[in-house]
């Protein structure tokens, strides 16, 4: 019999092993794990981080079925969290079920038929902005990208009750910015705001879902898809699955594009390519969906925003037997985390991994690279469902503000990373300059004649 052989990784502390590390920096912890241990790196007993993309695709395809996301669901175990009925928070055949009733909401011709509805709503966002106005960018696009996801899951916008999604989801990332946290039944004041604001989020989504039943129509929107299920959903499972889509499809979008803002802030070579494609693409009109395929710079400005600071930063699966990775032993049980943060940044996949370069994107080689260099959206089954809606999103209102605006940093301005939920950016301020249209003739000229 062959030896069993663990892979390397930092030692830790002889209790709490490397818990407090991890919590105090984990984009910085993983990033020196992967460096200094290789391609799999022995985080504690039962945790391994994987680094080497083929590695990552096995576990994210899981073609012999030994990886799932919710281990304990499968033996029996309660299910946890402030969704428990969701898709997202489903594993097997149950999941199998919720995705299949939920796929045919996000179908291409709906997905693409949302264009006209995210221009139009970034169009009236922008009009509120005052030139030289230090702005909270983040509160903006959070308002906008809520809006858009709102009509598109239920045809219906959400105003008043905004505030109650956006106490939700700060509550959220309050609860996961750290390992270190409490269980949701003790009654910190972290847990109490929590509860608190899931418990507003819950009668906002059962209002809804009652003045839907009292003016039935024929869409195509999700929520017609869940009330029209065979299988009848309970009240619960209707609210926790419009409730994960509701703040994961408008958090992570927003996320991104601030993201994208902030990098093209800080890199004027970027952010002139950027005009001079929109200005020799769209002139003096507004993008559509059907322009999508010329803004190719657009795209890869976003693509490579996302690179950087990929809003879904760490996934996990856990082995339901033993096996073999690497050439490294897995026990069952063991929790394997894949990081799109480490792994997208690192130079055996990316020339110059730190820099802001959107132009990698429009190479050969991106067309040659390993699909799981570079995995924003997940991968495997569990795909982000949402993906498609989020690019088109993304592009389009990139392209929308970037027309008519020049974004700066406001003086002082200090930005830091907030790995939550998602990869949030706090502190980021932006002061909208417009853009002559003396400036875009030229810029239109220069693309012309280059």
């Amino acid at each position: 019999m062959s030896p069993v052989l663990l892979p390397p990784g930092p030692k830790g502390h002889f209790i709490a092993g490397n818990l407090v590390e991890f919590s105090e920096d984990p984009l910085g912890f993983l990033t020196r794990c992967a460096r200094e241990y290789g391609d799999v790196v022995r985080l504690g007993k039962t945790n391994y981080l994987l680094n080497r993309p083929d590695l990552i695709e096995k576990v994210l395809v899981n073609g012999d079925g030994n990886f799932v996301k919710l281990a304990g669901l499968l033996k029996g175990k309660p299910r946890k969290g402030g969704f428990p009925e969701a898709m997202m928070n489903s594993e097997g055949d149950d999941w199998l079920r919720k995705r299949r009733l939920v796929q045919p909401a996000f179908h291409r011709k709906y997905v693409s038929a949302c264009g006209e509805t995210v221009v139009s709503l970034t169009e009236r966002m922008l009009e509120s902005w005052r030139p030289g106005e230090a702005r909270d960018v983040h509160a903006d696009v959070s308002a906008l990208t809520l809006d858009i996801v709102s009509r598109f899951l239920f045809h219906t916008p959400i105003h008043d009750e905004a505030r109650h999604v956006a106490a939700a989801v700060d509550a959220v990332m309050r609860h996961t910015d750290s390992p270190l946290r409490f269980p949701i039944w003790v009654p910190t004041p972290t847990n109490l705001r929590l509860r608190r604001a899931l418990g507003q989020l819950n009668g906002l989504l059962a209002t809804l879902v009652r003045r839907y039943r009292e003016h039935p129509s024929e869409r195509t929107d999700l929520l017609a898809l869940l009330l029209s299920s065979p299988e009848p959903l309970s009240e619960g499972q209707l609210r926790d699955e419009l409730a994960t889509m509701i703040m994961s499809g408008h958090e992570t979008t927003a996320d991104a594009l601030v993201w994208a803002w902030y990098l093209l802030a800080r890199h004027p070579e970027a952010k002139q390519r950027l005009e001079g494609e929109l200005d020799e693409v769209l002139g003096e009109r507004a993008p559509t969906a059907e322009d999508l395929p010329r803004l190719r710079y657009t795209e890869a400005v976003v693509k490579e925003a996302m690179r950087l600071y990929s809003p879904a930063w760490i996934t996990s699966r856990e082995a339901l037997r033993d096996c073999e990775l690497g050439g490294f032993h897995v026990p069952a049980g063991t929790t394997l985390a894949v990081s799109q943060w480490v792994t997208h940044r690192d130079a055996r996949y990316f020339d110059a991994p730190e820099s802001f370069r959107p132009e990698r994107w429009l190479s050969e080689d991106a067309q040659r690279m390993h699909r799981y260099v570079y995995f924003p959206f997940g991968g495997g089954p569990r795909l982000c469902i949402g993906a498609a809606l989020a690019m088109l999103e993304t592009v389009l209102i990139t392209a929308c503000v970037a027309r008519r605006f020049r974004l700066e940093l406001a003086p002082g301005c200090v930005v830091r990373a907030r790995p939550a939920l998602a990869l949030q950016p706090l502190g980021v301020r932006l002061i909208p300059t417009p853009r002559s249209r003396v400036e875009r003739g030229n810029e239109v000229r220069h693309a012309a004649g280059a």
